[in-house]
């Protein structure tokens, strides 16, 4: 593990080079555990795939699209964003909306991506299944070979739709196991308990497949605690809201749940009024096993750089409190322990090379 010597502390606390700073963010090797894939479809290519599948869509320029991402609430931005799956017909278009992520990733040294869709998002509008998990598969099998970048897959249930409906997309990716490491639930929280999908989830885990939920953004405390109860979640997906609930917060800390914590899309959607108002310093003081993540990029200002630039300029990270985020991203990924090792090990040969340089 990389350990500061005495000398270096003094330097990185007193060291205020902004675009050192900016770099450092930019390079430190680290994973995104909180994406999903249809947030990353920037404008650009959203209107040239509506283009070229013939779509016409209720924007008409780059500029009218982007100043629809005025968002008051989780809902407002749904709105927007499940309008934006609309050109996503072919597996061609998956494919390009999951290359061009990958490599803006790849560009943040982004060394592993575990990646969320939303199949139903896309089913109920005729795609098939097939459709949409072979161009996202394609994508991630050439970001391993050419960008050294690995990957898993997660397939999420809409939670405004029914168990029911879950259930049946679940059975559609059976055929695909062996490409999708894990399922979570994600979309409108507030007045969708976790407890809806507890069917579900205990027929994923008897197929053998890991399990996540988004808990505890809009949703109250109490939906962290069903996540892990009830749906026997592995990692918590936002679970900001956790503060609220002394004893939650104990229970996590003790049984080291992560928590894929994603700043740029909680200001954004109004969770807290600003970065400054963020707790996530607060729940690293608190012992919480946190990480950084971008969430919905296209939409919410920010990739992961982004992300770590936002919370480290309000909140006053210092280099090790970033390099303990990079660190998390990997302990709280899923892969295999020896994976973990070699870019863990990446990541404190980074560190050790850092020369910090005092302002004149």
């Amino acid at each position: 593990m990389y350990v500061r010597s005495g000398e270096e502390s003094h330097a990185v606390n007193h060291y205020r080079g902004p675009m050192i700073m900016d770099r450092f963010l930019r390079d430190i090797p680290k994973a995104e555990l909180h994406i999903h894939i249809e947030g990353s479809l920037e404008p650009e290519l959203m209107l040239e795939i509506a283009a070229r599948n013939r779509l016409v869509l209720a924007f008409d320029s780059v500029e009218e699209l982007r100043k629809a991402y005025a968002f008051t609430d989780l809902q407002s931005f749904l709105n927007i964003y499940y309008q934006g799956t609309r050109c996503l017909l072919h597996e061609q278009d998956f494919y390009d909306m999951t290359w061009a992520y990958l490599n803006k990733a790849r560009a943040q040294n982004v060394r592993h991506a575990e990646i969320f869709f939303d199949p139903q998002s896309h089913t109920d509008r005729g795609v098939p299944f097939e459709t949409v998990i072979s161009g996202i598969h394609q994508a991630l099998l050439e970001a391993e070979q050419k960008l050294g970048l690995t990957s898993r897959l997660i397939i999420c249930f809409l939670r405004h739709l029914s168990g029911k409906a879950a259930m049946e997309t679940l059975h559609q990716a059976l055929p695909f196991r062996e490409w999708i490491a894990a399922v979570g639930l994600d979309s409108s929280e507030a007045g969708h308990p976790p407890e809806k999908f507890t069917l579900v989830f205990d027929q994923a885990r008897e197929q053998g497949f890991l399990t996540v939920a988004h808990a505890g953004e809009e949703g109250p405390a109490e939906y962290i605690r069903q996540a892990l109860d009830l749906l026997k979640a592995s990692r918590i997906d936002h679970g900001v809201r956790c503060l609220e609930d002394p004893k939650l917060v104990d229970r996590l800390v003790a049984d080291r749940v992560p928590l894929t914590v994603c700043p740029l899309s909680n200001v954004k959607l109004g969770i807290f009024g600003s970065m400054e108002e963020h707790p996530l310093k607060s729940m690293l003081d608190r012992g919480l096993f946190v990480t950084v993540n971008s969430d919905d990029p296209a939409y919410f200002g920010g990739y992961i750089t982004e992300n770590f630039a936002a919370v480290q300029q309000a909140l006053g990270l210092g280099r090790h409190d970033i390099y303990g985020l990079a660190r998390n991203s990997f302990l709280a990924s899923f892969l295999r322990k020896d994976e973990k090792q070699r870019l863990l090990d990446e990541l404190d040969d980074f560190m050790r090379k850092q020369i910090v340089i005092s302002p004149a």
